[in-house]
């Protein structure tokens, strides 16, 4: 944390989580996701692998850690993503031979193929930004097949799955994107998306101190200043 930051406040009441106020705080698991998340964006495998350790440590089972990874590719792409996997697999394979036998968790339910993907894909955008889907942003026009690809995939193949909850998967996309940085307008929308999912400020400001300490404070600052944005809007639109 850096004296003098919003970064470092509860939004909602101008507290810091660090000074005794946990309300609404991130649980450690969801630390984990946010460390291993922005670690895996970034490419920083030696930092990833103690990461990864101590997600396993904190409670997350191989497969929500695999999904993490696995969910972040469409954010990152598939070589950050790839990585990430062999940096786990070579995680387990060395507990293992300490001893450490890590649990493995659910896997993803049945997927019903009714009604079809892209049906599926509104429905779940639908229920993530709690509205109907107004006309299609200029780009989807543009592009119809990204459109698509966006409805089926991301929304109907990868959010679909329920090894994480809407809660999780938003807290890492957040993560990459903050990390990434210079995505604005998709980290603003899914800062949206994560308070209407019940995710609160306090959460999302503890998760970008999380940025800072393990990314750096270029991208936690320039991604608060759309977190308080977003957290102004959200306010006057409760009014």
């Amino acid at each position: 944390m850096f004296a003098g930051s919003a970064l470092a406040s509860n939004f909602s009441s101008g507290q810091t989580v660090e000074n005794g106020n946990r309300a609404n705080a991130l649980s450690v698991s969801q630390e984990q996701i946010v460390i291993i998340s922005s670690l895996t964006a970034k490419g920083d495998l030696l930092q990833l692998r103690d990461a990864l350790s101590s997600g396993l440590d904190a409670g997350l089972t191989i497969n929500e850690i695999k999904e993490v990874i696995v969910h972040l590719y469409a954010y990152c792409g598939f070589p950050r993503s790839i990585m990430g996997l062999r940096t786990f697999m070579t995680v387990l394979d060395e507990r293992k031979e300490k001893g450490i036998e890590d649990t493995w968790g659910n896997a993803a339910s049945p997927i019903p193929d009714s009604p079809d993907k892209y049906t599926r894909g509104v429905e779940t955008l639908e229920k993530l930004t709690k509205a109907k889907l107004g006309p299609k942003p200029a780009y989807q026009e543009f592009s119809p097949e990204m459109d698509v690809f966006l409805k089926e995939h991301l929304f109907a193949d990868i959010f679909e799955r329920d090894v994480l909850s809407y809660h999780a998967r938003e807290l890492v996309t957040i993560s990459v994107l903050s990390t990434l940085g210079g995505l604005e307008p998709m980290l603003r929308g899914h800062f949206g998306i994560c308070l209407k999912v019940g995710l609160s400020s306090n959460q999302l400001g503890e998760a970008l101190n999380i940025i800072h300490k393990h990314i750096g404070e270029k991208e936690a600052l320039a991604a608060q200043q759309v977190l308080e944005e977003v957290i102004t809007n959200h306010r006057n639109d409760e009014h």
